[in-house]
């Protein structure tokens, strides 16, 4: 009996110690990736860098797709613009982000004004897809005497990868349009100062997917290599040099990309789903050793035949 009390107690000595080699791997291996994802922030969020860049940010806007001026997340554009005309900027928002978009409307003096106006904020995908917002007022009406107004939208996660028919935010850029599209006409031309500034935020692993597109969707991007473009123009003629010429000068230029996150786009193939699917299978082994080892038995049969 005393060898039997001596076996249970080593036992339940082991399963403490297992268990609590579980516990303390586990707090381990969170620690770890908590410190990971700290250390390592998106190449497209918003840092200090990137709030102190936002006051020198661009300080006009393009009047289409193709002349939408260029901005980096977390900048400040800012624009000075006549009521009714089309305000374009665009910006990159990789695979996996969550992007808002905010604008801030200056109005003209309410004296000059004869009415409410309502003003609309767009994103379009790098298809031209308008994207819907999650949340957000996207479009407001102001009062006669209102000083300004503001506008905001909350994108969907950008996916890395969606089926042909959907109409999911992939990665790529991003246009955002600000306009009026309702005020008295006499309103017309009226000055007005627009601000727009675009924040990312990482959505996590859990929005992952698996699988991610060739290339983001920048216009652009399947043009011809700089190393291409230059051996052509050495092998041209005067004449196919005209024709270049007459040909740039009568087609439209490309849309307006803009510039990749600092980091580059990202690969798709990493996420923080391979990390929780490493703690948990370690997590899972050493709960089934603890487990067996309770419950192995003492190695001895609990009651011993007569005569043996």
């Amino acid at each position: 009996m005393r060898a039997i009390g001596v076996g249970v107690l080593t036992r339940r000595v082991l399963t403490r110690r297992v268990l609590t080699s579980c516990v303390m791997a586990g707090a381990t291996l969170f620690g770890a990736t908590g410190l990971a994802v700290a250390d390592s922030p998106s190449p497209s969020s918003s840092t200090g860098s990137d709030a102190s860049a936002g006051a020198e940010g661009p300080t006009e806007a393009g009047t289409s797709f193709r002349t939408a001026t260029a901005i980096k997340p977390g900048q400040r554009a800012t624009a000075s613009a006549s009521t009714g005309d089309y305000l374009y900027w665009v910006v990159p928002v990789d695979q996996g982000q969550r992007a808002t978009v905010t604008a801030k409307v200056a109005l003209p003096k309410a004296a000059a004004r004869h009415g409410s106006a309502t003003w609309q904020l767009d994103v379009y995908d790098g298809l031209r897809r308008r994207q819907a917002c999650r949340y957000g007022a996207q479009t407001k009406a102001a009062a006669q005497d209102a000083d300004s107004v503001e506008l905001s939208c909350a994108l969907r996660t950008v996916r890395g990868w969606a089926e042909p028919w959907a109409n999911d935010p992939l990665p790529g850029s991003y246009y955002v349009r600000l306009t009026v599209v309702d005020l008295p006409q006499a309103d017309l031309g009226l000055p007005v100062h627009a601000e727009v500034r675009t924040d990312t935020a990482e959505a996590g692993g859990a929005q992952a997917v698996d699988g991610s597109l060739a290339a983001p969707l920048v216009p652009g991007a399947g043009a011809a290599t700089p190393q291409a473009d230059a051996t052509a123009q050495d092998n041209a003629t005067p004449q196919d040099e005209e024709t270049a010429t007459d040909e740039a000068s009568a087609s439209p230029d490309q849309p307006t990309a803009a510039a990749g996150p600092d980091g580059g786009w990202s690969s798709g193939w990493w996420s923080d789903r391979w990390v929780w699917t490493a703690v948990g299978g370690l997590l899972a082994a050493l709960a089934g050793i603890g487990g067996y080892t309770l419950t192995r038995g003492s190695g001895r049969p609990s009651r011993v035949p007569p005569g043996a």
